[in-house]
Parts: C-alpha cells; structure tokens; sequence
C-alpha cells in the first residue's frame, strides 16, 4: 500500500562527530483506490431505482349497452371540442345545430383560446347551477379529434382538462358530419395559392 523509499538522501556531515539521519520519501499506491472507487459507483448504478415514466391516467368507463344505463348530460352543460389539421380546434356548445351556425373556432393558445371558452363555460354552469355544494356537475366537455389531427393536439386537450379543472370529459368518436365541417373549415382557412 504505502511505501517508504529509503534509497535517496545525502550523507553530509555538519560538523565533526555529527550524524544526519537518512531523509525518507513517501509514496502511496493508489490503485486499491482506484477499485473502491469502482466497486462504490457499480454500487450505485445497481442500488438506484430508474426513473419511471409518467403517463397520463385515463379511466374509461364500461360501456353500457341499455340506453337507461347511459349517462346523460344536459344540453347546457355540454360543450363539444374537435381538433382539425393544422393545430385548429373547433368548437359548439349543446348540440350542433342543423345550420352549424354554432360552430366555432378557437386556437390553442393566445386570443380565443380553447382555455377561455372551457372557462367561460364552467362560469356559465356555474351560474345556473341548482346544486350550490357542486356547482360543476352538469359540465361536460366532448372531446372528438379527427382524423387530421395530431397526437400532439389530443394531448393539449387532455392537458387543458386538467389545468381547468374539467371532472367530467370523454373522448368519444366523430361524427361524419363534423368531420366534413372541419375539412370546409380547415380548407378555408388555408391561404389561396394565386
């Protein structure tokens, strides 16, 4: 481990009858260090647990095949989000009506965001609501991306659910006719190529 070296130093005399003891050099070897070291960091690596990934919990419900067994909302309550190409998102609250005259646009982020009208709703619930100890009960959002979408964009949706606080969503199929206004729309809103 540690060694002396006894091999240097001079043997000059101070004087007569005076004798200088011999100067000894130290060196250490630090190679048992160096497997510590290794052992400590294998050690480690081994002991440590990885980091686990996050997913999103999504609790689906069973589907109910009675239709008393289902679940209803209320047309006030109801708000329907869709999410066409081109991060655009579209929405109508209640039902569509036959004309689409109640189908809308919003973004993601910035002036008209899809985070005003969810919070728009829930006080607009909340101001009618006849139960005071849960005044969000009627809310329900309808989540229904297209086939023009991205996962990016379904994603943004479930987040802005969470941030707003949202306890009754569904991410449900799209109807054939929604799907048609969100390609006249998305098409329109493309610029022009002359």
């Amino acid at each position: 481990m540690a060694e002396l070296d006894t091999s240097g130093g001079g043997h000059k005399k101070k004087g007569p009858g005076v004798k200088k003891g011999k100067k000894l050099s130290t060196r250490v070897d630090l190679t048992p260090m160096v497997d510590l070291g290794f052992l400590l960091i294998t050690f480690f690596i081994f002991t440590t647990t990885m980091s686990q990934p996050t997913a999103l919990k999504l609790l689906m419900p069973d589907d109910k095949v009675k239709p008393e067994e289902q679940n209803k909302a209320k047309e006030s309550g109801a708000l329907t989000i869709l999410m066409g190409a081109d991060n655009h998102v579209y929405y109508y609250e209640g039902q569509l009506k036959p004309d689409a005259s109640n189908f809308l646009s919003a973004s993601y982020n910035g002036e008209n965001s899809i985070r005003d009208v969810i919070m728009k709703k829930k006080a607009y619930v909340r101001s009618i609501a006849q139960d005071p100890s849960d005044p969000e009960h009627d809310l329900v959002v309808v989540i229904k991306p297209s086939q023009y979408c991205t996962y990016k964009n379904v994603i943004d949706i479930l987040d802005e659910m969470s941030i707003n606080v949202v306890k009754k969503f569904a991410l449900v199929d799209i109807f054939e006719t929604e799907e048609q206004l969100i390609k006249i729309s998305d098409d329109s809103a493309k610029p022009s190529s002359n």
